[in-house]
């Protein structure tokens, strides 16, 4: 769940900002690998993969994070899509 301290958000959003900032400057053509890197590199870094359990929480961590995404985002976007098209 990404739901962190205020306090710790705060510090953490600035640095996002940051890297956003480099970001959205690619093309959509590139964006997927782009970002798909810097997930990796990130991972990388902070897990210290080599046991089977350190795969699993860093597989957990981008399951949530992609479960959270869908929920928050995704989810209410076929909402509305539903609501305009019909359903299936």
């Amino acid at each position: 769940m990404p739901y962190i301290s205020q306090e710790l958000r705060k510090d953490v959003d600035d640095r996002i900002d940051a890297l956003n900032n480099i970001v959205q400057y690619y093309d959509e053509e590139v964006i997927d690998g782009v970002m798909n890197y810097i997930i990796t590199r990130l991972m990388r870094a902070n897990y210290n993969l080599g046991h089977y359990w350190q795969y699993n929480s860093a597989i957990g961590v981008l399951e949530c994070a992609k479960l959270e995404l869908y929920r928050r985002v995704i989810g209410p976007y076929e909402d509305i899509k539903i609501i305009e098209n019909g359903d299936v």
